[in-house]
């Protein structure tokens, strides 16, 4: 999973790498970030591993007419993951488990983009 906002300050791309499939991109808005900034688990395991190498995202993911936008989304804590089911504009939802160092890698990425988004909600 690799994340990237855009230059306005209301997105986050995400781009997922999905075992046995392709990438998957989704635009999260910023009200979506800091709602799961304030819910999602800090790591308290100080040997936690870090997670495989995230996928590059480019300029055509940017571009890409096919990127849904996140609506809602829907999370749940599991045993050692988190299930996130996203409600997209145009497409069907979409549900990515993440295990707990995507977790705490997405939680950092979006927590170093907090400078860069604008909280209409906050």
């Amino acid at each position: 999973m690799s994340m990237s906002c855009d230059r306005v300050g209301n997105l986050l791309l995400a781009k997922f790498s999905a075992t046995g499939s392709t990438d998957v991109c989704v635009f999260i808005p910023a009200s979506i970030v800091f709602w799961l900034l304030k819910h999602l688990p800090v790591n308290q395991d100080p040997s936690l591993q870090p997670p495989p190498p995230p996928p590059q995202i480019t300029q055509a993911d940017w571009d890409s007419p096919y990127v849904p936008r996140a609506l809602t989304v829907n999370a749940k804590v599991l045993p050692g993951k988190i299930s996130m089911t996203f409600n997209l504009d145009r497409k069907p939802d979409l549900t990515v488990i993440l295990d707990r160092s995507n977790v705490e890698m997405m939680r950092q990425i979006m927590g170093h983009y907090t400078q860069d988004l604008i909280d209409l909600e906050g």
